[in-house]
């Protein structure tokens, strides 16, 4: 089983970005062939800062390999390093009917958030999908945010397929984590950095205890019952505590006597330990400045090999090569 799943670089990962994609991702890595990548070309849709995105593709690959990616289990790579997925996703762009695409709803709600139309940002499935069937891949670990792309990503191969010949390209499967799909930020929202309301994996001490001691909350006195349906506390208390602690801290809310500050002091110290050897990782990584470069480096090397027998396959099957 293949496994293909990628993260853009768009600034420090958060805990949403963990629970939502990487945790299920760094257990899959165990169960078959993982392929995970630094998507730096759909970053270019909102981040025009060479200097920016250089930063943030290094942060990214830091922060994944500190999360517990092993490049002795998977093939970790950043994507222009295989640049067969821009030539693949051209092609992919002649069967793709319009209406595909503007049925999108990713396209539509960032529109609606301000960042500027342009073709890349309308095509940006197209190039996802080109990800995925260039590296055969079997499985796409995805939060629920992409479960459509992905339902793309199939009806382009099935197009394909049925253009060029059956079993051109390999038809994917998604799989959705739906017990932390949304994880909620400090406003109760879902966590995104578009919403300023994130809490990063390697948040620094003094700023983890700001955010989580700024959590909005309702003015119920420290004696009365707290309602727990739509707590953002105990919503990022279940990801990080024991199922015990779990359910002390929601007996404690049901039956008064506890106030809110004390739970936010028992969420800052389950967040403190779940991520503290994540920390240490981190530090031991970036004391070896060389040792990400040789990852990517080699990940890269790997990832073309499979790249170039797909397109390869797709060159003759469309006509451009015999």
């Amino acid at each position: 089983m293949r496994i293909l799943s990628g993260l853009q670089p768009s600034g420090r990962l958060h805990i949403g970005n963990y629970f939502g994609m990487m945790e299920g991702a760094l257990k899959l890595q165990h169960e078959g062939e993982a392929y995970y990548f630094i998507a730096d070309y759909h970053s270019l849709t909102s981040i025009h800062d060479g200097a920016m995105l250089r930063t943030h593709v290094r942060d990214l690959a830091v922060d994944f390999l500190a999360c517990g990616l092993d490049p002795e289990k998977c093939v970790f790579f950043r994507q222009s390093d295989v640049p067969e997925v821009v030539e693949l996703s051209w092609i992919l762009s002649t069967v793709t009917p319009m209406g595909l695409l503007e049925r999108c709803h990713s396209y539509k709600d960032k529109i609606a958030r301000g960042i500027a139309s342009s073709h890349a940002l309308f095509s940006y499935p197209v190039l996802m999908a080109a990800d995925i069937l260039l590296y055969d891949s079997d499985l796409v670990p995805v939060g629920r945010d992409q479960k459509q792309h992905v339902e793309v990503t199939r009806d382009i191969a099935v197009k394909v397929n049925e253009s060029f010949g059956a079993g051109l390209l390999k038809v994917p499967v998604p799989r959705i984590r739906d017990e932390t799909a949304v994880v909620p930020g400090l406003d109760g929202q879902k966590m995104s950095k578009s919403y300023n309301n994130t809490i990063q994996i390697f948040e620094e001490p003094a700023a983890l205890k700001k955010k989580i001691m700024g959590i909005p909350t309702d003015s119920t006195p420290v004696e009365a019952p707290k309602p727990t349906e739509g707590s953002t506390i105990l919503a990022l208390y279940k990801l990080v505590a024991s199922s015990a602690d779990y359910e002390t801290m929601e007996a404690d809310f049901e039956k008064g006597g506890v106030g809110y500050g004390d739970f936010k002091k028992r969420l800052l110290s389950a967040l403190t330990a779940y991520f503290g050897p994540l920390h240490e990782r981190r530090a031991e990584i970036l004391a070896d400045p060389g040792y990400v470069d040789r990852v990517l480096a080699e990940g890269a090397e790997k990832a073309r090999l499979v790249a170039r027998k797909t397109l390869a396959r797709v060159r003759t099957a469309v006509g451009l090569s015999h």
